[in-house]
């Protein structure tokens, strides 16, 4: 079975692929840099941030984590190249409303049995700018991060569209 979304992603594409003229870009991103930011779907990250194809390496998670972005941080910065690093948190996160006992049980209840067990961690935050700091610093000081790289942290706010640096 089709579905709605799955129709739409085709039509979508073979509209795109009418002007496609980008097939030659090389794989590593031609500006150096990656941005690690939220899945959050109201953060267009290519018109936020002002990316153009093939500039940058996009890495999507719930809120930004970098720890959850540390393996496509490491083949980003090792085998691609890049030499700097975007962690951009945002306004009014999900991340920022629920523990990691809430986020566990309504997991578990859906399943109708646990599957993910007390020590499993979603990386909640309480603190949006405490935040980007904590993850910033886990990224200096965790040793993967290419040496000399640039490693800061912002703020995208949801409502205005502008971004504030934290670190």
């Amino acid at each position: 079975m089709t579905t709605e979304t799955q129709k739409h992603l085709v039509a979508a594409s073979e509209k795109y692929a009418e002007s496609f003229d980008k097939g030659h870009l090389a794989s590593p991103p031609a500006k150096k840099y990656l941005i690690v930011t939220c899945m959050d779907a109201r953060i267009d990250t290519t018109a936020a941030f002002g990316i153009d194809l093939g500039d940058a390496h996009i890495i999507r998670n719930a809120g930004g984590n970098a720890k959850d972005a540390y393996r496509s941080i490491l083949i980003s910065q090792h085998l691609l190249g890049t030499k700097e690093i975007l962690l951009i948190k945002h306004t009014k996160c999900g991340m920022l409303t629920f523990s990691n006992a809430d986020a566990r049980k309504i997991v578990n209840e859906h399943q109708g049995k646990e599957v993910i067990g007390s020590d499993f961690d979603f990386e909640p935050f309480g603190d949006l700018e405490e935040g980007v700091r904590e993850d910033v610093k886990w990224l200096k000081e965790n040793g993967g991060v290419v040496e000399g790289a640039v490693v800061s942290g912002w703020v995208y706010q949801v409502t205005d569209g502008k971004v504030k640096q934290i670190v």
